[in-house]
């Protein structure tokens, strides 16, 4: 089967492995804060705390960010459950936004509608989690803009989005949001097999995040409650309820070889991108990804995502080239109508252009061992299809 995504390994990864099997340190040795070094200076932040996976990200960022019970954490339904799952696991409320039909991503006009309202009702968020889907960045500009006026943090789901670029700035620089996370699963721009990061330029932020992912142990002994025992190497204090969400070295050096060819895997994926744009640019019944690209914005293309004319359509479509051994897969199932949320009051009509949306994508094969050959493969294979 050609799948949908596909993680790039090489001698090179698996060198580096084998290195650190056969070193002193399996888990929290010196490839974690290397690999850290390493992400933070190439997205522009201050600080990166490593973590298990993406969804711990999400997790550990909500908590350093002060959300609980009695808070309200809005984000996109097109989405995977993670992004809205986070809040939920600290305890507070969840509610959606709107999509933006062209860019997929957040609707600005809709958030601003949103917040005006429940300005008026005394619902505002605490925390909005963006997300950069597909690895096109949102408008934070406009979104940074409305957390001033309303009061509420940003967090950025980057899961789609390392490499992408806004305004001049990789995504991950923080710029315009109290924290960035991402997340190096397999189909990921780059892989660590199972991992992920949180990017802050708080150092307050930073030291609760490294707190939230141990266990919620200190080891720093400026920070110890007892003085007494300042000086014992082996004390260390538990100070919040934390979680074990660390990484272990063997992804550490897994994600820093990725991470040195990130650049070439980017430039794969656009290659990939054009190459699927040119040719099912003249199919009047399919909606192509936006293609504008302006100056000082990038996107390092995690997902390529078609629209067809209806469900029915895509329904047909899919089975066709699954059929035909080709991976195609559906990014996303509204999170609002999963059984979970509807069991929370949500239901079908409370986000229209993100179900519209939904009924028709389709997600096509984009990765950089992605042959011309096969993608050649996949468009004959669609083009039969809708014949």
């Amino acid at each position: 089967m050609i799948p949908y995504g596909h993680q790039s390994i090489s001698q090179e990864e698996i060198d580096a492995l084998s290195d650190v099997l056969k070193s002193d340190w399996l888990t929290q040795g010196p490839k974690i804060p290397e690999f850290e070094h390493a992400l933070a200076g190439y997205c522009g932040s201050q600080y990166a705390i490593a973590c298990a996976n993406g969804t711990a990200a999400l997790h550990i960022a909500c908590l350093a960010a002060g959300v609980g019970a009695g808070d309200i954490v809005w984000t996109s339904t097109i989405s995977f459950v993670a992004s809205a799952n986070c809040a939920r696991y600290c305890g507070a409320e969840v509610d959606f936004v709107d999509i933006d039909s062209t860019t997929r991503n957040i609707s600005v006009s809709a958030l601003k509608a949103k917040l005006f309202a429940a300005s008026n009702n005394n619902c505002l968020p605490k925390v909005l989690v963006v997300v950069h889907f597909a690895g096109l960045p949102c408008d934070l500009d406009a979104i940074e803009s409305l957390s001033r006026e309303y009061g509420f943090q940003i967090i950025e789901d980057a899961a789609h989005a390392l490499g992408s670029e806004y305004k001049y700035k990789k995504i991950g620089a923080c710029t315009s949001s109290l924290m960035t996370t991402l997340s190096f699963h397999p189909v990921k721009t780059i892989t660590t097999a199972e991992g992920g990061a949180v990017l802050t330029n708080n150092e307050e932020i930073a030291h609760k995040l490294r707190c939230f992912a141990s266990h919620g142990i200190n080891r720093d002994s400026r920070d110890f409650s007892d003085p007494q025992f300042k000086d014992k190497m082996w004390y260390y204090e538990q100070q919040t309820l934390g979680f074990n969400y660390r990484l272990s070295d063997l992804h550490a050096a897994l994600g820093l070889v990725q991470l040195r060819k990130l650049e070439s895997f980017i430039q794969k994926r656009e290659i990939l991108f054009d190459r699927y744009c040119e040719k099912l640019s003249d199919i009047s019944i399919l909606k192509l990804p936006i293609t504008t690209r302006l100056n000082g914005h990038r996107t390092a293309w995690h997902l390529f995502v078609i629209e067809l004319e209806n469900q029915e359509l895509r329904e047909r479509v899919y089975q066709i080239l699954r059929d035909k051994e080709v991976g195609v897969n559906v990014h996303y199932f509204p999170i609002h109508l999963q059984p979970y949320y509807r069991a929370l009051g949500f239901k079908k009509g409370d986000f229209p252009e993100a179900e519209d949306y939904a009924a028709k994508a389709l997600t096509l094969p984009l990765y950089p061992a992605l042959t011309y050959e096969q993608q050649d493969l996949v468009i004959s294979y669609l083009f039969e299809a809708l014949g």
